[in-house]
């Protein structure tokens, strides 16, 4: 087999007939992978209906169909042949505490040593194939001739002299091509090939990071655990202008949004100070929330302000919504619960000069809805010179939408203007898909529209009387699908956009529903506000 595939390792490309292939003779499969390409003979075959024609000899037909899931393309031994030669060696594999020394390697590759005079010329033609490594220096003083440089080239594009004479000769009157031996370390590689070549194979590795100031946050899968300090060791090694590299022990907490954090390597305070959107926030890491992933939506909501508008932030945080906001002369309440990330929005707002536009307020976000919402909205209702469009953000995706029922008959009973500027609500949420119903049926819910009275007497008696667990999920399971329908139809000619911000997890996505807060929610009797259908079910 080895022979057959030796004459067949090739690339090919559509036909007309069939596939063309070009060849690839005195080919010794078993040790390419860890040697240099040499200079191979090309020939012409012909691959129809799982047999392979050589041109030089048409008479004799291989039948290939019991190699074909051996034979690769040239594209893929080349990048079979990268992975072994440019990687870290093998021998790392399953390292657990990081040992630099193992890192080393030698391998042979092209040298082509010219006049330094000559050097603008060669390097003009050569710029392609030169060898580009992490930390190398692919041009070089020659240690035997002061007025000579070395070019360093890449041998899976350069196999011997002829592959680059033609270009070269037209800049140099003199050139000396050979392969020797250099050595590579662990200074020569990046921080993902370092872990792509230790932590297990065909699992995730290190997908992502995020940087903020001189800290660097992971949240490692569990797979990935056992090898979390080296892992926090490369990055330190790797990453320029960091000095502490953390790892999340567990879930955010919903309460305040900050998580335990442990150590994996370096030193230092976890107080940082970090720029988004034109505004500078300062910040104790360990004990607030902050998303650097989240600077986009940030803009993307803070562009729909003008000049007079209001914001009332329910969940401020730091103030990655009420500080920019605040700067584009729009008037804002910013509120948070934790007060660790109170203290910081306050300073944040004198940082950014705009605490004469931005109130802030260490209250739990129910209580800041129905009384100090409450009461500036309806003044500035009242207000006949307020013309400004009035917005609404919950940004606490673990739980926002379990604050929405404060505004149902927030203002039961009370005479209202005429003409009223409804709020827009921009409220957060973890779904389970990133279709727009279930984000929305999230939000009709809590806002009242989904009741008991959706359901049918049928389907009533059907979850009344299952006596099994399963029959009782399977009913109440179509029972939540008939009554989101029904909110969606109710809410939808309300709702303005609805967003997918970014995959949190495996079916957990982070979304966004904008809406303009209806005038029946503000006005309804909080009282006649259901539980959930879904909850009604399991107390049958």
């Amino acid at each position: 087999m080895l022979q057959v595939l030796q004459k067949a390792c090739c690339t090919s490309n559509s036909y007309k007939y069939g596939r063309w292939y070009i060849g690839l003779r005195s080919f010794n499969i078993k040790s390419l992978a860890s040697q240099p390409v040499k200079k191979y003979r090309p020939i012409k075959c012909i691959h129809v209906c799982a047999h392979l024609i050589c041109s030089e000899n048409i008479s004799k037909v291989v039948n290939l169909k019991q190699y074909l899931k051996y034979m690769t393309s040239l594209h893929k031994i080349k990048q079979t042949m990268d992975i072994s030669l440019f990687s870290p060696p093998a021998c790392v594999r399953g390292m657990t505490e990081l040992n630099r020394d193992s890192f080393k390697k030698n391998i042979i590759v092209p040298h082509v040593t010219v006049k330094s005079s000559e050097i603008n010329g060669a390097l003009k033609c050569l710029k392609k194939y030169l060898l580009k490594l992490h930390k190398f220096k692919c041009v070089q003083n020659d240690e035997n001739d002061a007025d000579k440089k070395v070019l360093v080239l890449n041998p899976l594009l350069v196999t011997e002299f002829a592959d680059i004479e033609g270009d070269l000769m037209k800049f140099c009157d003199d050139a000396i091509f050979i392969s020797k031996e250099i050595a590579l370390s662990y200074e020569n590689w990046k921080a993902e090939d370092i872990l792509k070549a230790v932590l297990p194979e065909n699992q995730e590795g290190v997908q992502s990071y995020s940087l903020i100031g001189h800290i660097l946050h992971l949240n490692l899968r569990e797979h990935v655990l056992p090898y979390k300090f080296l892992t926090g060791q490369v990055f330190l090694d790797k990453i320029p202008g960091i000095s502490l590299v953390v790892n999340k022990t567990n879930n955010i907490d919903s309460t305040y949004r900050n998580f335990e954090m442990e150590v994996l390597a370096g030193s230092g305070d976890t107080l940082v100070t970090v720029r988004e959107n034109g505004s500078v926030y300062s910040m104790d890491f360990a004990k607030v929330y902050w998303n650097p992933r989240l600077s986009t939506e940030h803009d993307r909501v803070i562009k729909k302000f003008k000049h007079g508008d209001i914001l009332y932030d329910v969940m401020a945080g730091i103030g990655p919504f009420a500080i920019p906001v605040g700067r584009k002369k729009c008037y804002v309440l910013a509120n948070d619960l934790n007060p660790h990330s109170y203290d910081a929005l306050v300073k944040n707002c004198e940082k950014n000069n705009v605490n004469d536009r931005v109130r802030c307020y260490n209250l739990d976000g129910g209580e800041f809805i129905k009384t100090v919402l409450k009461a500036d909205l309806l003044e500035k209702w009242q207000d006949k010179s307020f013309c400004g469009t009035v917005h609404i953000t919950m940004n606490l995706p673990a739980m926002a939408v379990e604050f929405l029922p404060a505004f149902v008959g927030l203002y039961k009973n009370i005479d209202l203007p005429q003409n009223l500027s409804l709020p827009i609500l921009h409220v957060y949420m973890f779904t389970n898909d990133v279709t727009d119903d279930d984000a929305i049926s999230k939000v009709a819910e809590k806002l009242g529209y989904a009741t008991h009275s959706h359901v049918s007497h049928k389907e009533n008696e059907i979850l009344a009387e299952s006596t099994t667990t399963e029959m009782c999920l399977e009913e109440n399971l179509k029972c939540s699908t008939k009554t989101r329908l029904l909110n969606n139809l109710d809410l939808r000619k309300y709702v303005l956009e609805v967003v997918n911000i970014r995959k949190v997890a495996p079916n957990k996505i982070m979304m966004r529903v904008s809406l303009q807060l209806p005038i029946e929610v503000l006005l309804k009797d909080s009282d006649t506000l259901d539980g959930p259908p879904c909850k009604k079910s399991k107390e049958l």
